[in-house]
């Protein structure tokens, strides 16, 4: 299979390359850099030895530097310990930083990289379908806080995302699930052709390079347009306004393709009742995240999770936004909804599904890994 090739605009452009084997390109990618730390999870020592090989071939003082796994890695400690081993080696702004793991991997390395020495390079190796198709794609960078997720974090493009699509022959299965969350959000809010892709086949196996083609195509269109997320960058935090607060109530115990699919749900639900969502559209959103095996409710405290809500990093002063639809692949802002209608969504995702691939909820929450 060929090599996709998909070029991210704006101030600061640079390539998202999609196929099997693109990591060997690492080392053309960083030809000419005298110092890189490759940045992974313990789970992935193996491909961090091969990244370390390729850049060590290609001419490049190459070290691994380990973090925790999945959301554990995401904390000011991590990064203080991250930051004195930069120093150890000795990086420079001219030197660079690898990130290859999950979008908790990819997020931190990201950040790690915007602040030594208030920026050097990044070169994204996102190995999770979720990490391939949002959290290494589109430069925002960050790490959690007691108060919420992604706090505290900076706008960092990456100097090139590699998604290697063999990394994902050994992903567990709940976790590709996982990231077909955002595959399909792209679909609803954007491309209706992923829509019929997984309508056509729930697993996602069947068109995954496609499919990973198109969602990284939607985000490259709105991270071009809007870098710094002011205006249309925000339509992809459609589902994500309940998936935060979930994670963060669950204490990062669901993963974040299943917080967000209750997210997208719940966000259609909320549409529906403002008049600006068909019912046939909202129902389809709950009948596809179901297909996929995701969970379409979360029995919580509704009032806990609404003011978590409320310090989301989207929220402006004391006002709740939500991403909603006015169709099919028509986004848009809904500031403060009539209380009635949050709770109408709310009794929709809040009660338990009967659906048989329901795979989360809060008393049996997921376990998530970093495998990717």
């Amino acid at each position: 299979m060929t090599a996709q090739r998909i070029t991210v605009g704006g101030e600061r452009p640079y390539d998202v390359v999609i196929g099997p084997g693109v990591q060997a390109q690492l080392g053309l990618v960083l030809d000419g850099t005298a110092r890189a730390a490759v940045v992974h999870s313990r789970a992935l020592a193996a491909a961090a030895g091969a990244a370390v090989e390729t850049l060590q071939q290609a001419g490049v003082a190459a070290e691994a530097v380990v973090v925790p796994d999945g959301e554990a890695a995401k904390t000011a400690e991590v990064a203080a310990g991250a930051w004195e081993e930069f120093g150890r080696l000795g990086l420079t702004r001219s030197d660079a930083v690898v990130g290859i793991g999950g979008g908790a991997v990819t997020d931190l390395a990201g950040f790690l990289a915007a602040t030594w020495t208030r920026g050097i390079r990044v070169v994204q190796v996102p190995t999770s379908l979720l990490a391939m198709v949002d959290a290494a794609v589109g430069g925002k960078t960050g790490i959690n806080t007691a108060a919420g997720k992604n706090l505290v974090g900076a706008f960092h493009p990456p100097a090139a995302v590699l998604a290697d699509t063999d990394a994902l022959a050994g992903l567990p299965e709940a976790e590709f699930r996982s990231g077909l969350a955002e595959v399909v959000k792209c679909g609803f809010i954007a491309d209706g052709a992923i829509l019929d892709l997984l309508a056509a086949d729930p697993t996602g196996r069947a068109d995954t390079a496609e499919l990973i083609a198109r969602a990284v195509q939607v985000k490259a269109d709105a991270v071009a347009a809007d870098l710094y997320d002011t205006g249309r960058r925000e339509f992809l935090n459609y589902g994500h306004t309940l998936g935060h607060a979930i994670e963060r109530v669950e204490d990062f115990g669901w993963r974040h393709g299943e917080a967000v699919a209750v997210g997208l749900v719940f966000a259609a639900e909320l549409a529906c009742q403002a008049g600006r969502l068909s019912r046939a559209d909202a129902d389809r959103h709950r009948d596809l995240v179901a297909a996929l095996g995701l969970p379409t409710s979360y029995q919580g405290d509704w009032a806990l999770l609404q003011s978590v809500m409320r310090v989301d990093k989207k929220a402006r002063g004391a006002s709740l936004r939500f991403v909603v639809l006015d169709g099919l692949g028509a986004p848009a802002i809904l500031t403060d909804p009539d209380q009635a209608w949050l709770d109408a969504a709310w009794a929709a995702v809040s009660e338990p599904s009967t659906h048989p691939t329901d795979t989360a909820s809060s008393t049996h929450p997921s376990t998530p890994t970093e495998p990717a």
